[in-house]
């Protein structure tokens, strides 16, 4: 993707108009500088997607914004390499049919409705997802602290 199409569609996530009541997901830097900004309403789905540092495969936990809390629905872990597995209780594993497999109903919300995530560089390419955008957070942060938040419109 080419400088002006990221700057493109970073104008175009941060001029994303709200709507009263709606949620928003943020991405902030510790100054406040706004790196992304999605509108999620009430059912709404997002996506924090990654690739393994060893393995390199594309690991993802997506949320639900219900009711305005912040809930990790679901994770997809493509092998069980470092740092990945299921945690017998927290949700439920089924295979995803390619040698990988997914945890379902886990159904956990985040504390806060917030967390802070230090983006990996290069090939790890940490992005948040909603509908068809993606932004690239390592891209834009990467090693930096970068916190997530589901918040009303009215908190913005």
């Amino acid at each position: 993707m080419t400088g002006w199409m990221r700057g493109g569609l970073l104008a175009l996530l941060l001029s994303v108009s709200t709507s009263a009541g709606a949620e928003v997901l943020v991405a902030t830097r510790p100054n406040g500088e706004q790196i992304a900004r999605f509108n999620v309403p009430d059912g709404g789905w997002w996506c924090v997607l990654w690739h393994h540092s060893v393995q390199g495969f594309e690991v993802s936990d997506c949320y639900e914004n219900r009711g305005g809390r912040m809930i990790l629905v679901r994770s997809h872990l493509p092998d069980f390499a470092a740092g990945l597995d299921h945690i017998p209780g927290r949700g439920r594993q089924v295979s995803d049919g390619q040698g990988g497999y997914f945890i379902l109903d886990i159904d956990e919300p985040v504390p806060g409705n917030a967390y802070v995530l230090r983006p990996g560089a290069g090939p790890v390419d940490h992005r948040l997802q909603v509908g068809g955008q993606t932004v690239s957070l390592s891209a834009k942060a990467a090693r930096e602290r970068v916190r997530i938040v589901l918040t009303g419109t009215e908190d913005q």
